[in-house]
């Protein structure tokens, strides 16, 4: 059938090679020993594994709800598991950015990060190619490997570099997130004992039973529920915020997040869609809870961090909100915001990192005032504060908008809180960014950004005035997929 086919327009395996080429400057990194030389070795790995991204980008057809660039190698015939790699619509735009933010997670570590260098890059580079694999899997085996590859180096950065309570932050997460992927692996048991394979394409809008449905997306939802992290399993994601190091942060902020609303779009929906649709109600207002909640929690936060922390708690739920209103705006919305959270989320972590540098603290009154002292840094900070409660002109703005319509069309009480939300999060940043910018008068003599700062957030501010003008170019490359979906789900709902 039309959604099995796989399509690879270059003869070359282009994405394997975006994969696995982290794990090659890893191998060049492992023989190294100078600090200098693994930090340009990371660099130079995570810049060539963005270029590759953008020319995938370049050559991804946006026409076709189809998977593309397939590769497939028999890996363990007896159990029908394969090496089978595939990205469409909603995929592409997620590798991109996992490419994008990599460099800037090696770039903002660069003075940051002093004991055991080596070790950092190496997690750092892992995560990447984890990363990435996870969003180009088409075997159900092969992309739990990846899932669960996310979670050792993740834990490293969190309990070897992070904060005084890193102890408690990393085994925390851990837990957490090791609980979930037993969830998901009793599903992909479930669904092979059914299919006889592991083939994702193949396991998507067949005719399960209603009960097996059910018992499936309630495994896929807790997994994922837990990574987004949605309301109620969202306790581990400030302290694991909190007490990473910068670049872990941006990490699991900007990537590590997509990887349950990715779920629930590329497993949930498709595999288990009568019962997306009974449990949509449930998930809406979860996702309604999650921005309100996230917003008040917000307002009393004092620790920079915290606050960015709880308001993906809020950010997500916009995600999926829009995902189970069961629209193409909603859809489109979603991945959106799913890109836009990891560029203007990525974005404040990293510039808290740069001003933690200077004065050893997150505490916003200990980083207030500093619009004269730092201005070029301000600047930057004020676009991403009001990039993130959706200021018209920022990327935000364009996904939350869809969101809003399509929570509307599907429930007024729903949109109405979800506005709610979007009010409090204006109320909090623009308060952050109040006391960052005019707070107490202050005579220190901080440093303003310099040159290797400036490199690592001027993407990030052209990506948020870019697509707050211009969205058109993202929302092609994922209609077509988002509407495939869509009709699928339709036909396959009841």
């Amino acid at each position: 059938m039309e959604k099995y086919l796989i399509m690879n327009p270059l003869d070359f395996p282009i994405l394997s090679t975006i994969i696995f080429l982290p794990l090659l400057g890893i191998a060049l990194i492992l023989f190294m020993r100078g600090e200098g030389a693994i930090k340009v070795t990371a660099l130079i790995t995570s810049i060539a594994t963005l270029f590759l991204s953008l020319a995938l980008y370049a050559h991804f057809d946006p026409q076709t709800p189809l998977f593309q660039f397939g590769e497939s190698l028999s890996w363990i015939p007896r159990y029908r598991i394969s090496y089978t790699l595939g990205i469409d619509g909603i995929t592409i735009l997620l590798i991109v950015l996992t490419a994008l933010i990599t460099p800037a997670c090696v770039l903002c570590s660069w003075t940051a990060i002093t004991d055991r260098v080596k070790e950092f890059m190496i997690c750092v580079l892992l995560m990447e190619t984890a990363m990435i694999g996870v969003f180009c899997s088409l075997d159900f085996i092969l992309f739990y490997v990846f899932w669960e590859a996310m979670l050792i180096p993740m834990y490293l950065l969190i309990a070897v570099w992070g904060g005084p309570k890193r102890d408690y932050a990393s085994i925390k997460f851990f837990i957490y997130t090791l609980f979930g992927s037993v969830f998901l692996l009793v599903a992909i048991i479930a669904l092979y004992l059914v299919n006889g394979t592991f083939s994702i394409p193949e396991a998507m809008f067949r005719n399960y039973t209603f009960n097996f449905q059910v018992w499936v997306f309630l495994a896929f939802a807790i997994a994922f529920a837990i990574k987004v992290p949605m309301f109620p399993f969202h306790t581990w994601l400030p302290a694991a915020h909190t007490e990473a190091p910068t670049a872990g942060s941006v990490l699991l902020a900007s990537i590590l997040l997509k990887m349950g609303t990715y779920g629930f779009l590329r497993f949930a929906l498709p595999i288990t869609p009568a019962a997306s649709f009974t449990f949509a109600p449930y998930v809406v207002a979860l996702s309604v809870i999650a921005i309100v909640y996230g917003g008040f929690v917000c307002l009393s936060q004092t620790d920079m961090k915290k606050l960015i922390a709880y308001s993906s708690v809020a950010h997500m739920g916009f995600v999926t909100l829009g995902i189970f209103t069961f629209t193409q705006l909603g859809f489109e919305g979603a991945m959106l915001q799913m890109i836009n959270h990891g560029i203007t989320t990525g974005a404040l972590f990293l510039s808290v990192g740069i001003v933690y540098e200077r004065t050893h603290s997150r505490e916003i009154y200990d980083n207030s005032g500093l619009g004269r002292i730092m201005p070029v840094y301000v600047g930057f900070f004020g676009l991403f504060a009001i990039s993130s409660f959706g200021f018209p002109g920022t990327n935000n703005f364009v996904g939350e908008l869809y969101v809003l319509v399509s929570a509307f069309a599907w429930s007024r009480t729903a949109g109405f809180l979800a506005v709610v939300g979007a009010v409090l999060a204006a109320a909090y940043m623009l308060r952050l960014l109040k006391a960052i910018a005019w707070g107490r008068e202050d005579k220190r003599a901080l440093r303003d950004m310099n040159l290797r700062e400036i490199i690592y957030l001027l993407p990030l501010g052209v990506f948020v005035l870019w697509v707050g003008i211009f969205p058109r170019p993202l929302v092609r490359m994922m209609e077509n997929t988002l509407g495939h979906l869509l009709r699928q789900l339709q036909g396959f709902s009841h």
